[in-house]
């Protein structure tokens, strides 16, 4: 392919930076341009390095004078920046695009609405206990491009957003999974759901017989685009009955059932460690990648059983006057949101709220009557959640701040009781990130142990 010689990178955060990096190694001629801050650990990986970088605004005459440009996931094509960028005819790409080219190693890549962080770390923890020589890249772990650049790998797991995907073109994934589709993001999709299914199935893009697509099969949107678009890859769908075709399921015994021509594998659902139905769905997925590339059953087997599990997804946060609390603050949409309320098993004191996408809380809201004893709304605005909910629920509070839902909470709870931190929003009115979210919530919890 014919190498582009003047690159600008858009976004200064981790996958823009390892873009830079690559571009300045393959020796091209790259500017790296953010609008808002870049944070010193990254500025000063681009100061050593050499590579030209702003902050605070574009210089938009250098970023127009690109030959190809990579945009970080997070910026949105009405910026007007991109709008800029489009009107003048110049190719944008995604940093794991870009890092593709230069690589041949294994990928394998996923993608979903929910469960995506869960399945990809626990792919990569068994390939790594198994010993292959694996990258962690995409929306966790390190730059895809940075590893290419300075630590290539044979094989890397990689989460991709629908955000990622809309910029890649010419990549292909050995192993795409993609694990459901609900409503997300639709703020950024012209509030289009087949806009958003369009995304998702990029995944899928370049795909030979030589490939495998792993998928839900009981997902009622998967199976309806799977009715006007044929992938090219083999088939490998899971679910949690057995069926014509499925490669993955739970047999009455209460055994997972991996059937794969490569490889035939059970295993206890009860020896799996993470809980719940979609934490089986998770496995499956993982389970299924790990077949495919032929990994002993023996490290499988004792990989999905030893996980511990991802920061943030249904993480236990501790226990205060005997109410426990879950941190669960990476669900930021409300089937995820279902996906907690469905593994509790104990009244439940849900905390919701943040910057609402669009939400449809009928969803939600068959379990919150069958569990959940009181909402505490927490937000800049809480106005949505209080009308849906305020008729529906024996108990609701509208609250401005962590310490003062937190309070709301106590007030609701008693011992045997749990307070769930389950939002269904984005954590952007009140904190910087759903990491800072639960960070904080962590941190108050361990306050009100202290007392």
């Amino acid at each position: 392919m014919e190498q582009k010689n003047r690159l600008v990178v858009l976004g200064g955060g981790e996958s823009g930076v390892g873009a830079a990096i690559l571009g300045k190694t393959l020796g091209m001629e790259v500017f790296l341009s953010d609008y808002g801050k870049v944070s010193p650990r990254y500025a000063s990986m681009l100061d050593e390095e050499g590579i030209e970088w702003e902050q605070g605004g574009h210089t938009m005459e250098r970023i127009l004078a690109a030959d190809e440009i990579v945009k970080s996931p997070g910026i949105a094509p009405t910026t007007p920046v991109m709008k800029a960028v489009a009107e003048k005819g110049i190719p944008v790409i995604s940093e794991i695009e870009f890092a593709g080219r230069y690589t041949d190693a294994k990928m394998v890549c996923i993608t979903g609405s929910n469960g995506k962080t869960t399945t990809t770390m626990l792919t990569y923890h068994i390939l790594q206990r198994a010993g292959l020589n694996v990258g962690l890249a995409g929306n966790v772990g390190r730059s895809l491009a940075l590893q290419v650049a300075r630590e290539p790998h044979d094989v890397y797991v990689i989460e991709l957003s629908s955000f990622q995907l809309e910029n890649m073109y010419r990549f292909k994934a050995n192993i795409a999974v993609l694990l459901n589709i609900t409503p997300d993001h639709l703020d950024r999709y012209d509030y289009k759901m087949q806009n958003y299914v369009n995304a998702k199935f990029r995944i899928l893009n370049n795909q030979t017989l030589a490939d495998a697509f792993i998928y839900w099969h009981d997902d009622p949107v998967i199976a309806e685009q799977l009715k006007h678009f044929t992938p090219s890859a083999r088939l490998y769908p899971f679910a949690e009955e057995p069926g014509d075709g499925i490669a993955a399921y739970v047999d009455p015994e209460g055994e997972i059932i991996f059937d794969t021509s490569e490889t035939q594998l059970k295993m206890p659902v009860a020896q799996l460690s993470l809980n719940g139905l979609h934490n089986i769905y998770n496995s499956m997925a993982a389970g299924l990648s790990a077949c495919l590339l032929d990994i002993r059953k023996e490290d499988i087997r004792s990989a999905l059983a030893d996980f511990e599990g991802v920061e943030h997804r249904l993480e236990p946060a501790g226990s205060v006057d005997g109410v426990n609390y879950i941190n669960d603050s990476k669900a930021t949409n409300v089937n995820s949101c279902w996906y907690a309320l469905e593994s509790m098993t104990t009244p439940t004191v849900l905390i919701l709220g943040g910057k609402d996408k669009g939400n449809d809380y009928s969803e939600i809201l068959p379990l919150v009557q069958q569990k959940v004893k009181a909402i505490v709304a927490m937000g800049v605005d809480n106005s949505k959640i209080v009308d849906y909910f305020g008729d529906k629920v024996d108990a609701i509070a509208s609250t401005g701040s962590l310490e003062d839902a937190l309070n709301a909470a106590r007030s609701f709870a008693v011992p045997g009781d749990t307070v769930l931190l389950s939002p269904c929003c984005a954590s952007f009115d009140l904190f910087s990130s759903y990491e800072d979210r639960g960070r904080q919530f962590k941190a108050a919890v361990a306050g009100l142990a202290k007392k």
